[in-house]
């Protein structure tokens, strides 16, 4: 098969998403989502296109990258070709060529599903296994419990509430309602929900943004935080709680959440909220020398 890389540009992106929409399943539990990308669009259309990459085989995606950093891919391909071995050796060649345009020289991260093939091949080439993630995942057959917080959903109108409270958790400046509103107007928001979490008091505690893949498919928290001020007070595992609802509403089989191993923190706080861990998964990375 010819396999053609391309950098889909804004007009591509909506076809991106949508075949990442159709490889979600409860089988892979940690793979680039469209929320991934939902999520990317608060920087403008252009500037995640111009970090995304396709794969394709007579106009079929088969394979999508997004340069979550300039050094760091995220990569996952359609599940029937995720052992396919013609596949596997074309993404190896474009990833360890800069030439290709994919990724710098020098030192990179790769993510990829359990799974497939092109990890084999990348560590029989010299990458190396890299971070440590642990996925979570709660399954959303049945009803999921009350939070305890008041949840609401974010809208223009309170949008710089969310906005305070990310601002907050991850002590970054960069998402402003201005923001916001960028990230709202793109068409995977759609599909997405800002959940702001209030306390006893009315304090804005925590907040998520949940994306669903549509019914049946497992939807995805991104990001998850607690407001510097209200920390150490179960907010995070309220929050996480609330997000699952909100996805079961939505019609999702599951809600995926995933976190750096090293944060422990984290994965009890979602282990609270009912997540279950599957198994620990590594990234893979080139050395600088490459």
């Amino acid at each position: 098969m010819t396999i053609v890389l391309n950098e889909p540009g804004v007009d591509g992106l909506t076809g991106v998403v949508d075949a990442l929409r159709v490889w979600q399943d409860d089988r892979t539990p940690l793979q680039l989502h469209p929320g991934d990308l939902g999520w990317a669009w608060a920087l403008g259309a252009r500037r995640l296109a111009a970090a995304v990459r396709t794969w394709s085989v007579d106009g079929r995606i088969i394979a999508v990258g997004y340069l979550d950093d300039p050094d760091l891919l995220r990569l996952t391909t359609a599940p029937d070709l995720r052992q396919d071995g013609d596949l596997a050796r074309r993404l190896l060649a474009d990833l360890d060529d800069p030439e290709r345009g994919v990724l710098p020289p020098g030192k990179v991260g790769l993510e990829i599903p359990d799974g497939a093939l092109l990890r084999e091949v990348l560590l029989e080439a010299g990458w190396i296994p890299d971070e440590p993630w642990t996925p979570l995942r709660h399954d959303l057959a049945e009803p999921v419990k009350d939070s305890g917080l008041r949840i609401e959903v974010a809208g223009p109108q309170t949008a710089g509430v969310r906005t305070a409270v990310h601002r907050s958790a991850f002590s970054s400046p960069a998402f402003t309602e201005e923001t916001w509103h960028v990230l709202a107007a793109g068409p995977v928001y759609a599909d997405a929900r800002c959940l702001i979490g209030y306390d006893d008091q009315d304090n804005a505690v925590a907040a998520a943004t949940v994306w669903s893949a549509g019914p049946g498919r497992p939807g995805l928290l991104e990001p998850v935080g607690v407001h510097a001020d209200h920390r150490g007070r179960g907010h995070g595992t309220a929050i996480s709680v609330a997000a699952a609802a909100a996805l079961r509403e939505m019609g999702a089989s599951s809600a995926l959440v995933s976190t750096p191993t090293s944060n422990a923190a984290a994965v009890a706080a979602y282990r609270a909220a009912g997540y279950e861990p599957s198994p620990e998964r590594l990234d893979v990375s080139r050395a600088a020398s490459k």
